[in-house]
């Protein structure tokens, strides 16, 4: 399964997807892409006069490439539009804002998968390379 493919698999869908591009995938981990268009809905209210991007949305963005993309791939040839995706957990710490129009780049690295239970470190870096946020996610695909 091809990169492309894999994003074409996501269960997302404009406003909703986080995925712009996936740049390297193994077995143990992926680096994906994303920017945070201006346009964005939570930008009209995030903050008054200096909008910045919800940690909830950057907690999605890093479960999106970090976590099911990965787990598409992982599961290969069984993932069908049939596949059941829930988030169980998560821990992030936030250390830097993101803007609008900021690129970001989330690195996965895989913890374990099993019985169906994806873990991973995921890292989020801004384009100057600083850490924006880092934490576990996991999740069920079934």
């Amino acid at each position: 399964m091809n990169k492309e493919e894999i994003i074409a698999l996501l269960p997302y869908s404009k406003p909703f997807l986080f995925v712009d591009e996936i740049s390297s995938i193994t077995e143990n981990g992926l680096v994906g892409h994303f920017t945070f268009d201006e346009s964005l809905d939570f930008y009209k209210g995030h903050f008054k006069d200096n909008p910045i991007t919800p940690g909830v949305i950057l907690t999605e963005t890093m479960a999106q490439i970090g976590v099911v993309c990965l787990g598409i791939y992982l599961l290969n040839d069984t993932f069908t539009t049939d596949t059941v995706i829930a988030l169980t957990s998560s821990e992030i710490e936030f250390l830097k804002p993101v803007f609008p129009n900021e690129t970001v780049t989330v690195i996965s690295q895989k913890i374990y998968f099993r019985f169906g239970k994806l873990k991973c470190k995921v890292t989020m870096i801004n384009k100057n390379g600083e850490e924006v946020c880092h934490g576990t996610i996991a999740g069920i695909i079934k």
